[in-house]
């Protein structure tokens, strides 16, 4: 049974216009097909230089019949369903900002192999450790390795240790002395420094 392209808005030339101009190369191909079919090529072969079946084309003129050029854009998918809860990834993202307590969770940072046990024991669902990762980038959280920080470390003694401590910028070694010029401009090195017999 063939089907009629009834919207006649466009004409196949203004119709092949509007593909060129498109961003959506699967609704240009669309568009092509149905310029083909407004010029009375055979079905067939419309279908066939578009590069679909002559029962894709066939849904696609129903399409363009009922809703126009916007019928020939693909509709938007939903994807899959989130395992978390908007309430749930919110509850993991204070989780994460708290960081760990040692004592409770046995860590002092979390690692994603932490939080996929936590969202399983918490919330009953369970996540591959990747999914966890793209779930913290969408919380914002960045993957840096921290130096962790021993509960019982003491800030005090920390500084007294950094004052007393001598600087980073004090040398261990004494400096040689810079080479010198000669009044000719080449250098020349320290009188020590020379070969000896």
């Amino acid at each position: 049974m063939t089907v009629a392209v009834t919207r006649r808005e466009r004409s196949a030339d203004e119709l092949r216009r509007t593909a060129k101009r498109c961003r959506d190369a699967a609704a240009a191909r669309r568009m092509l097909a149905l310029a083909l079919v407004l010029e009375g090529h055979p079905r067939g072969e419309a279908a066939r230089h578009a590069g679909m079946d002559r029962q894709t084309l066939r849904d696609w003129v129903h399409r363009y019949n009922a809703q126009g050029l916007a019928g020939l854009r693909d509709r938007p998918r939903s994807g899959r369903k989130p395992r978390l809860t908007a309430e749930q990834t919110a509850e993991l993202g204070q989780v994460v900002e708290k960081g760990p307590d040692p004592d409770r969770d046995g860590v002092v940072r979390w690692r994603r192999v932490d939080l996929r046990a936590l969202v399983e024991a918490r919330f009953g669902v369970r996540l591959h450790e990747r999914s966890v990762g793209k779930l913290l980038r969408r919380l914002g959280f960045a993957r840096l390795s921290v130096r962790p920080k021993h509960p019982a470390s003491e800030p005090e003694a920390q500084e007294t240790f950094k004052k007393a401590s001598p600087s980073g910028r004090e040398t261990r070694y004494p400096r040689t002395p810079a080479a010198s010029r000669s009044s000719s401009g080449s250098r020349t090195r320290p009188g020590w420094a020379s070969r000896g017999p």
